[in-house]
């Protein structure tokens, strides 16, 4: 491109024919440039656009290397016609945010292979249509999760001409029922189906699915409540291709559970608060992934441990090849860990756990890569570091909210398992300076490190910043740091992609200044109630330009001044939260409203926003959410106009008693276009709360 760049080429001015009005000369032919008309063609062919040699081939590359970002593809298509014409022809991927012009969009891209209209509040049946009869073979992939308004209809239009279609993302579509189920079993050579939540499909909507897709290799079938047995059998013996099956939430039992595991490719079983546990009897030779979250308001742990045992005993007796288990409220680990050499993942959540069984992960599953202790109780020094001196290999550990760890275990973690990339110990309170310091001098290769509600210090977010891989780091709730620990993250993290500050009050604008120099990478920032930050901190992290998450709120120095330079510099922010920020007002509103057209999420709620800030976020195509409580500025004018002008609104979370001052019909209106509302009665509280009262609040605990 850069030799293109630099070639003789330059857009001069073309051949020109002068005409003579005056002369009487009766030869029209005569009055033209007296220069040849080959010679005329010469020039023209030598002045021609050299990026139209450039092969399709070549300029697919170059697209292909562009990345993600909309904008360099679309700068790419203006260059030129030839450029233009390549990337209509390269794109494979459509995300539209009205499906009311898919029609004119797919006339320009008619190679596309996945749809997502996740961005589409509302997709019609001819919306559907219209991509079914523009796109046929060339679709392999519908993403419609959380959309509305379609029916079978316009799933049939789908099934039947797109006979290339293996995937479809239906979750969250409550309202779908069998009659949509039936329009899906059209769709021959379907390999994956997601109906999460469609809580109106029955067993004879499951049935039209089984018999008319009998490639499925992935079904997600999560809170598909009116769901019994007698459809789950019937997919398992006609899906026999079936490699991953979610069934949680069901109300099955063990009934269906035999003909589940006799699927020959079943990799993937989730049967979260299904009570069918004890019959595992028959095992699954080919189960790999296997959660069986069990909520012990559901179950009483005394009367069925046994039976719990019994069937986990029994699907390990055949299912040597598991390679990850997830088990929520579920106390008995010793009965198969030692029949699974291949485990290499196991998450414990909310267990209580006895010596004896953590023993018993220590010897076993030699292969393990991942553990996760997270809420679990009885996890001591003592048995933390026998586990870990036996799993050296361990890539990921998790021992979040075990409150009896110590420094003790982790010079054991750190000795032990050099090769960590991720390591979460939020609310570890009983770990020292010294813990802190043997993970920055022994663990290098970490990626992620959580350390919220700790008592890290300076000293030890000096240490810890020696982990100059790190990519995401949590420190929220750490009261103990300020600017002198913050600048050596900045200093020695370059890669440094998330970053949690949530209310570490002694961070003021140096620190942060630090983190915008040093962290170029930088995607997601938490400063929530950092109240000591001003406009200059907005200022700094305005060089993050892959900045995509802003979350300020509680931090009342911050001003429209900062939010301008934010939305000016930070072109891919997505989600902004800048809640009790009192001192924004219209003119940050203005700012985002032209700079920041990626915007989808934002909360204004207590700000110095009036009907005009809105009105200029409305011009904001991708917004989907806005919360905006207690608005002092806004008027029930205003936010009518509002919700006529944000067309792309999904949901809207807002005061109680501003309900009956909007127009009926404009309610109608916009909920019928595909909004939610969300109703508060939360009473005005400008103040914040300070630290250690919010940390007792959040606990629990009397004030």
């Amino acid at each position: 491109m850069e030799a293109i760049g630099r070639s003789s080429w330059s857009p001069g001015a073309l051949p020109t024919l002068t005409f003579d009005l005056v002369s009487k000369n009766s030869n029209p032919y005569n009055r033209l440039n007296p220069r040849p008309i080959k010679k005329m063609r010469g020039e023209a062919e030598q002045q021609r656009n050299p990026f139209d040699s450039l092969t399709e081939e070549i300029l697919f590359l170059i697209l292909d290397r562009l990345g993600s970002n909309p904008v360099d593809k679309k700068s790419f298509s203006l260059v030129c016609k030839s450029f233009y014409a390549a990337e209509s022809r390269h794109r494979r991927t459509l995300a539209p945010l009205r499906s009311d012009l898919l029609r004119r969009i797919l006339a320009r891209y008619p190679s596309i292979a996945r749809l997502d209209f996740t961005l589409c509040p509302r997709v019609t049946d001819g919306a559907l249509a219209a991509a079914a009869d523009a796109l046929r073979s060339s679709l392999r992939s519908v993403d419609l999760s959380r959309s509305k308004a379609f029916s079978s209809v316009g799933l049939e239009k789908l099934a039947v001409n797109c006979t290339s279609l293996v995937e479809i993302d239906l979750s969250y579509s409550f309202y779908l029922n069998d009659g949509a189920a039936a329009a899906i079993g059209r769709a021959r050579n379907l390999e994956r189906l997601w109906l999460a939540k469609c809580r109106r499909i029955t067993d004879i909507g499951i049935a039209r699915i089984a018999l008319g897709c009998p490639k499925l290799r992935l079904l997600c079938l999560n809170e598909c409540i009116k769901l019994t047995d007698l459809g789950i059998e019937l997919v398992a013996s006609k899906c026999k291709m079936l490699q991953s099956l979610d069934l949680s939430y069901l109300a099955i039992t063990e009934k269906c559970l035999p003909a589940i595991l006799q699927l020959p490719y079943l990799e993937d079983l989730s049967l979260p608060e299904c009570v069918g546990v004890d019959a595992l009897s028959q095992g699954c030779t080919s189960l790999e992934v296997l959660d069986m979250s069990i909520r012990q308001q559901v179950f009483d742990i005394a009367t069925c441990q046994h039976a719990k045992c019994a069937g986990l005993s029994s699907i390990t007796n055949r299912s040597l090849g598991l390679r990850q288990m997830g088990l929520t409220y579920y106390i008995p680990v010793t009965c198969f860990l030692q029949k699974l050499p291949r485990l290499q993942s196991i998450k414990l959540s909310d267990c209580e756990i006895t010596s004896t069984e953590l023993k018993a992960i220590g010897t076993s599953c030699l292969s393990l890569k991942e553990l996760s202790f997270s809420k679990c109780s009885g996890i001591t020094d003592e048995d933390l570091s026998f586990i870990v001196s036996k799993h050296r290999d361990l890539l990921k550990l998790d021992i979040t909210c075990c409150s009896e760890i110590t420094d003790v275990s982790l010079a054991n973690i750190t000795s032990s398992c050099t090769s960590l990339t991720s390591l979460r110990m939020e609310s570890c309170n009983l770990v020292s300076k010294e813990g802190f310091r043997l993970i920055g001098q022994r663990c290098h290769l970490l990626e992620e490190l959580d350390l919220t509600d700790t008592d890290l210090d300076n000293e030890g977010l000096k240490a810890v910043s020696g982990c100059f891989k790190l990519s995401s780091l949590k420190i929220g709730l750490c009261m103990n740091i300020n600017d002198e620990g913050l600048v050596h993250v900045g200093k020695c993290c370059p890669k440094l992609q998330v970053l949690d500050l949530y209310r570490c009050t002694g961070i003021t604008d140096m620190g942060i200044s630090a983190i915008g120099l040093g962290c170029p990478v930088l995607r997601m920032i938490n400063l929530a109630y950092c109240s000591d930050i001003t406009d200059d901190s907005l200022r700094s992290l305005s060089k993050c330009l892959n900045l995509d998450t802003l979350e300020i709120r509680g931090c009342p120095q911050v001003s429209s001044v900062g939010i301008s330079a934010i939305a000016v510099g930070c072109r891919q922010l997505t989600k902004l939260d800048v809640k009790k920020c009192y001192d924004i007002n219209d003119d940050g509103m203005l700012s985002l409203g032209r700079f920041s057209q990626n915007l989808r999420q934002i909360n204004l709620s207590y700000c110095s926003v009036t009907d005009r800030g809105l009105l200029a976020l409305a011009s904001i195509s991708c917004l989907q959410n806005m919360t905006i409580l207690h608005l002092k500025g806004l008027t029930p004018n205003g936010l009518k106009n509002v919700l006529w002008a944000c067309n792309g609104l999904r949901k809207m979370k807002l005061h109680s008693s501003l309900k009956s001052l909007i127009p009926q019909h404009i309610l109608e209106y916009t909920q019928a276009r595909g909004c939610m509302f969300q109703w508060s009665n939360k009473p005005y509280q400008a103040e914040l709360v300070p630290n250690e009262i919010w940390k007792q609040q959040s606990r629990g605990m009397p004030v």
